[in-house]
């Protein structure tokens, strides 16, 4: 008897510290079951700062952040902060960015064809440019471009409309004569540079400020939403707006990064950059109206052309796009789809 029982203690042991194995493995089945998701990292790059794309990159953040239940960590890098332009854009291909906000015209390294939207003489008003980047013809060439090189089209919206900020004022397109202008490495912008009778000097928005003051360049294409919050008028005061070309923005996602986010996060993604590119549209107004009043507040002074010359300028330019897209099919056949967009949205 002693033998047995000894054995049937044995024995019951045994079978108690397998059933607690059992119930430790177990449990750590359910606690890995119910462990948190993976949480994505997902920064922002952009080359400016206060201006229609940082607001529209930090509500796209918090909508991301909200609607993917906190899995989706967003950080912002404004002005720069993580390079110049294309080390953004490389970035943004190779996985090391997750979002770029930048004006498509400067992904023309990727594929020429993102610089039609800069094409002049396609839209007369904010309005009409803001119903373009709704047309489903638009959205469908710009958001489409660059799948093949790393990038994922999310959102495109209006950033601001383009002036000429000068040294010396420019109140007459005679004035624009012998002026050397900092423009963006686009055939659509130095082409319409020329027929104005202005030297292009292609040049990127970092180098501007001290490009003017130092001699180089005499006044630069850019848009008041940025010239007033980065504090252009260190180096010029007078500011001509001619409204041309419209300063469009585009979210770029990474593609390796998106392709790796589970299908639900990828349309959180997708859906929270097309609401956030048109919830945009009203707050780019008042931004750009309380930029031309910081600008003038700040001892700045806004210039418009008498009426005839704008009618005339905006003649002279309408033909640039058609004209430096016939040689190059692809850029052609993007150029009118854009055409035709802009003919429908005025």
């Amino acid at each position: 008897m002693p033998i047995e029982r000894n054995c049937y203690a044995r024995g019951a042991a045994a079978a108690g510290v397998l059933a607690l194995a059992s119930t430790l493995v177990l449990g750590a089945a359910r606690a890995q079951d119910k462990a948190p998701d993976k949480i994505y990292v997902m920064k922002f790059t952009l080359p400016t700062l206060n201006d229609p794309s940082h607001l529209f990159a930090k509500n796209y953040a918090a909508a991301l952040e909200k609607d993917s239940g906190g899995r989706i960590k967003t950080e912002i890098y404004p002005a720069s902060q993580l390079g110049a332009i294309p080390r953004q854009i490389e970035g943004t291909q190779f996985g090391a960015i997750q979002c770029a906000v930048i004006p498509p015209e400067f992904f023309v390294g990727v594929d020429e064809r993102f610089e039609v939207m800069e094409a002049p003489g396609l839209v007369e008003s904010a309005a009409q440019a803001q119903r373009l980047t709704a047309d489903p013809a638009v959205l469908k060439l710009v958001l489409g471009l660059g799948a093949d090189k790393g990038l994922h089209g999310a959102g495109l919206f209006l950033n601001g409309l383009s002036s000429i900020i000068a040294k010396a004022p420019i109140r007459r397109l005679a004035d624009f004569k012998g002026k050397k202008i900092r423009t963006l490495a686009s055939k659509f912008q130095t082409e319409a540079l020329d027929r104005l009778g202005a030297t292009p000097v292609v040049m990127t928005l970092g180098d501007v400020i001290p490009a003017m003051q130092q001699g180089p360049i005499d006044g630069s294409v850019g848009s008041i939403v940025v010239y007033t919050p980065m504090h252009f008028q260190d180096a010029a005061k007078f500011v001509t707006e001619i409204g041309q070309p419209p300063v469009f923005a585009v979210a770029e996602i990474s593609k390796k990064w998106y392709d790796a986010l589970p299908v639900d996060l990828q349309k959180i993604v997708d859906d929270d950059a097309a609401a956030q590119a048109v919830a945009i549209n009203p707050h780019m107004i008042e931004i750009y109206n309380n930029s031309r009043k910081g600008w003038t507040d700040t001892g700045g002074e806004l210039i418009s052309l008498p009426a005839d010359e704008q009618a005339t300028l905006m003649k002279s330019l309408a033909a640039v796009g058609a004209d430096v897209s016939s040689a190059k099919p692809a850029l052609n056949d993007a150029y009118k789809i854009v055409a035709d967009a802009a003919q429908r949205a005025r």
